[in-house]
């Protein structure tokens, strides 16, 4: 697996260097930039091919602000945690943009030790965030691949319902209602109905209640998906 990597972008060459320098030094690969501008052209050329980085953004820099690059990096659709190095006169600044989904920001002069904590704290939520966002996608290809007579006994095993019950409401019986329990754990990657319905549980912040989603009707308590 390849290092991350921390992107360095400061108009001032002292601080670039001194700055690769400590992050190369502490296991990381660093990338210099002298300004947005190129900053950004390099980002446009990775086409979402995002990999595990961390930008550690100048606030003062000319012609391109530090504001300015981080609206332009927003707008790729970059994940990357932006941690903004600022003056006293750019906190204000540097407070409304972290606002605005920038992950930090350090007052100059900082300790090393502070800043490198920083940047691994940062890396730590992406790589969260990251595997998270996959587990969603997956539960819901899991959810679009299931069978209309699937989705019903998800919808009872999500109610609570046993095995005779399910068989009893939808008119099949007990051995089928197994059949197709087992078919939506399998699909779902789940072991238990408590199990299922704690994956279903992270979708639903996504929805709004009374919609649908996927073919699964928003009641009940489950089908908010």
């Amino acid at each position: 697996m390849s290092r991350p990597r921390v992107h360095i972008v400061d108009d001032d060459p002292d601080i670039r260097d001194g700055l690769a320098w400590l992050f190369d030094s502490r296991g990381f690969q660093s990338a210099t930039w002298d300004g947005g501008q190129s900053f950004l052209q390099a980002a446009r050329a990775l086409q979402g091919d995002w990999g595990q980085a961390v930008v550690l953004l100048d606030m003062r820099m000319a012609p391109l602000s530090g504001r300015v690059t981080f609206e332009q990096l927003k707008a790729l659709g970059c994940p990357w945690p932006v941690l903004f190095l600022t003056g006293h006169g750019d906190v204000g600044t540097a407070v409304a943009a972290v606002k605005q989904g920038a992950w930090d920001f350090l007052e100059k002069p900082f300790h090393d030790n502070e800043l490198v904590d920083r940047v691994q704290q940062a890396l730590a939520a992406a790589n969260a965030a990251q595997q998270d966002d996959s587990e969603t996608r997956r539960l819901r290809q899991a959810l679009v691949s299931l069978s209309p007579r699937e989705r019903e006994v998800l919808d009872e095993l999500i109610r609570g319902h046993y095995n005779k019950n399910i068989a009893d409401h939808l008119g099949i019986t007990a051995r089928t209602v197994e059949f197709h329990r087992a078919n939506i754990f399998e699909k779902m990657g789940v072991y238990s109905a408590v199990e299922l319905a704690h994956k279903l549980g992270r979708l639903q912040p996504m929805s709004q209640p009374g919609s649908r989603h996927n073919g699964v009707t928003a009641s009940h308590g489950l089908h908010t998906l």
